[in-house]
C-alpha cells in the first residue's frame, strides 16, 4: 500500500507541474506546444538521471525511486497528450509542425534519457 501512495503523490505533483508548463508555455493556435515538449524533455533527463542511480549504486531507496521515475516522472510526462497535439497538426495541415514536435520529442527525448544515465555516473 505504501508503494501505491508513493506514485500516486509523485504522479500527483508531477501532474500539476505538467499543468503549469502547459498553462504557461503551450499555444495550439500558434505553433508547437512548447510546454509539453519542455515536461517531456526535462522529464526524460530526470529519469535517466534517476534510473542511472538506481542502477549504479543503492543511493535511492526503491520507494525512492518509484515516487521520482514512477511517480513523479510519470505524471510529469505525457505522451497521450503528445498524441493528441499530432493529431491537431495533422487535422489542421500543419506539417511541419507535426514533422518538428515529432522528430524533436523522440531524439531530444531520447538523447535525455541517455544524457541523465551518463550524468548520473558523477554522483
Amino acid at each position: 500500500m505504501k508503494q501505491i501512495v508513493l506514485v500516486f503523490v509523485g504522479g500527483g505533483i508531477g501532474s500539476i507541474l505538467r499543468y503549469a508548463f502547459a498553462n504557461l508555455l503551450n499555444n495550439y493556435e500558434n505553433g508547437v506546444p512548447y510546454g509539453t515538449l519542455l515536461a517531456n524533455i526535462l522529464g526524460s533527463l530526470l529519469i535517466g538521471i534517476i534510473l542511472g542511480l538506481g542502477l549504479k549504486s543503492e543511493i535511492l531507496s526503491q520507494n525512492t525511486m518509484l515516487f521520482l521515475a514512477t511517480g513523479f516522472c510519470g505524471g510529469f510526462t505525457t505522451f497521450s497528450t503528445f498524441a493528441y497535439e499530432n493529431h491537431l497538426f495533422l487535422r489542421a495541415g500543419d506539417l511541419m509542425s507535426f514533422a518538428f514536435y515529432t522528430l524533436a520529442s523522440f531524439v531530444i527525448g531520447f538523447s535525455m534519457v541517455f544524457l541523465g544515465m551518463w550524468l548520473a555516473k558523477f554522483f
